[in-house]
């Protein structure tokens, strides 16, 4: 079964970056579909804010355009999100999703 987990979380001032991992346990499965980064913060729904295609195609929500890049590596089973330029509402927990499983959160903390 599909597993998904993600890292690279911490605690950064603002300006500052992280890169944010998603490992899957299966090649097989990591190679097709869309794989998408959501984040969370108390009290609201979960938001996404980007993804990448089978084939590396990119979307981002405005808030984070300019700023995120997202990528994969279908050999290593493995999803990045850089995040450049980080601000406070930045803060949240971030999840990745692929075939409908998510990963259990890494949390991301911007502040002084």
């Amino acid at each position: 079964q599909l597993q998904v987990a993600e890292s690279g979380g911490g605690w950064v001032l603002p300006g500052g970056s992280l890169r944010l991992t998603c490992t899957a346990s299966s090649t097989r499965v990591f190679a097709y579909g869309a794989l998408e980064w959501y984040r969370q913060t108390p009290g609201n729904q979960r938001e996404m804010v980007a993804t990448v295609g089978t084939y590396g195609s990119e979307t981002y929500a405005s808030s984070v355009q300019g700023r995120f890049s997202v990528s994969r590596d279908n050999a290593k089973n493995k999803a990045y999100l850089q995040m450049n330029n980080l601000r406070p509402e930045d803060t949240g927990t971030y999840y990745c999703k692929l075939h409908n499983k998510w990963g259990q959160g890494t949390q991301v903390t911007v502040g002084s």
